[in-house]
């Protein structure tokens, strides 16, 4: 992690580790944070270091001491700092006058941002959402400071795994010139990261930090846990780093990636190895339970691969049972800037539906449970529905298949069930084969738009039987 020496009003008292401008501390189960920082004193040997907590240039706590120098060096903790902010901690010498300050602290709740590029954030840089005061970003290049879109800043980032490629086919690193010309120029780059964030603060009050992560067109491959020896050379090794130089404790990850395994070799381990990834973080984060939130991937205006994106959507759905203390959200139902990448207006809807499942203040969305024939109707259940079942227009999305698979046309009008809105009951035209079966979302380019009270999507999901 990169330290930077907080502005002093005198040379006998230097910051030069532990907190730094900016930063977010992750609370404790109490609710507070406890805050190392260490520096030097010139001539003050056997004097004690004091420090003291502001808020809005008003002070906020007494003056405590937390160190007393020895040879011109001090270290200490500012214990039980309470969840909020912005603070400033001051610090002096006692009985001198020297003095120095860690500006914009917070307290609150850090949270990886990782995956690929519907993570790292290709949408439009129009209408973005605007910065928070309580929401900061544990930037690329290892610097915190105020979060604004775009989060991720691959071209500068400390590790090598991130630098684009140049005419060489070799890593190198955005610098002066060209680094602030490729700033200048840049037309994309929102994602849902920042949305959440503003999102969570709206609804506790809470500060957020992000540590932006995500690496566009990477695989579950080149995030593999046993890469991670390589450091700033693997992707899983940079995340894991990064953490640990956030302070080494999260509140939880959020995971957008899966589209560079829809294809025949990857999609069938897709599961597999993404239920070994979870299981990986929270084994190397210490932190067995960590919540780990994450998007099952949706559009794509492309007819190649269309068995294998359908499978590892599929993938995605079953692992959220799988693994405890996980949710999905989904992307099937959102528009796109281009022809993969999601958009900035529903990157904010994407972030409202990361912070429902974050904040615990809504069911997951809604779930399919089963479906039923009879009398011309097939009924589908779902669980997990917040209020209602409802569309924009009418119900798209449900398709009926033969036991081969071939798409049939044979449903003529889908609605809510008026005696059950956590039902939908799809009318169908003529009887159904033998072995008939039920999906939803299928194909690469469907359009779906069943959802429910809080916005929460219905996955894709099939083929599910039809009972009948």
């Amino acid at each position: 992690m990169a330290l930077v020496a907080a502005a002093a009003s005198s040379q006998d008292l230097r910051i030069t580790s532990g907190a730094v401008d900016d930063q977010v501390f992750q609370r404790l189960s109490s609710g507070t944070a406890d805050i190392a920082v260490g520096g030097s004193a010139d001539a003050a040997d056997g004097k004690a270091v004091e420090a003291r907590i502001a808020r809005k240039h008003q002070p906020v706590a007494d003056w405590t001491a937390i160190a007393s120098v020895k040879t011109k060096r001090w270290s200490g903790v500012v214990k039980n700092i309470p969840a909020g902010g912005p603070y400033r901690i001051d610090l002096r010498v006692a009985g001198s006058g020297a003095a120095a300050s860690i500006h914009n602290i917070l307290v609150g709740d850090l949270w990886v941002l990782a995956g690929q590029s519907n993570m790292q954030g290709v949408g439009d840089l129009i209408d973005v959402e605007m910065p928070h005061e309580l929401v900061h970003n544990f930037d690329m290049a290892g610097m915190w400071m105020a979060a604004e879109e775009p989060l991720h800043t691959l071209g500068s980032a400390t590790d090598r795994v991130h630098w684009p490629l140049n005419a060489q086919k070799q890593p190198e690193k955005l610098e002066g010139a060209r680094l602030a010309k490729f700033h200048a120029e840049r037309k994309k780059g929102a994602s849902l990261g920042l949305p959440f964030a503003v999102e969570m603060v709206r609804r506790t009050g809470v500060p957020i930090g992000l540590l932006s992560c995500a690496h566009g067109g990477t695989s579950m491959d080149q995030w593999d846990p046993d890469l991670k020896s390589k450091g700033g050379d693997s992707l899983y090794g940079s995340m894991l780093r990064r953490v640990q130089g956030a302070g080494g404790r999260v509140k939880g990850v959020l995971w957008y990636q899966g589209e560079s395994d829809a294809n025949p070799n990857a999609a069938p381990v897709f599961q597999q190895k993404f239920e070994r990834l979870v299981a990986a973080i929270r084994a190397d984060f210490g932190q067995p339970e960590i919540p780990f939130y994450y998007v099952q991937i949706g559009r794509h205006i492309s007819d190649t691969n269309v068995a294998e994106w359908n499978f590892v959507q599929n993938a995605q759905l079953k692992a959220e049972s799988a693994i405890p203390n996980s949710g999905m959200i989904t992307a099937i139902d959102v528009a796109l800037d281009d022809g993969i990448h999601v958009g900035t207006q529903d990157h904010k809807r994407l972030g409202k539906r990361m912070a429902n499942l974050a904040a615990g203040q809504t069911k997951r969305g809604p779930r399919p449970v089963s479906a039923r024939y009879s009398n011309g109707v097939v009924r589908v259940a779902f669980s997990d529905v917040n209020a209602s079942l409802r569309s924009q227009g009418r119900i798209s999305g449900f398709s009926i298949h033969s036991a081969a698979g071939a798409a049939l046309p044979v449903i003529y009008k889908a609605r809510v069930d008026p005696a059950d809105r956590s039902a939908v009951l799809l009318s169908i035209g003529g009887k159904l084969p033998e072995g008939a079966v039920l999906r939803y979302g299928a194909g690469k380019d469907p359009y779906c738009n069943l959802h429910d009270g809080a916005d929460m999507a219905a996955p894709v999901f099939g083929p599910m039987t039809i009972e009948q």
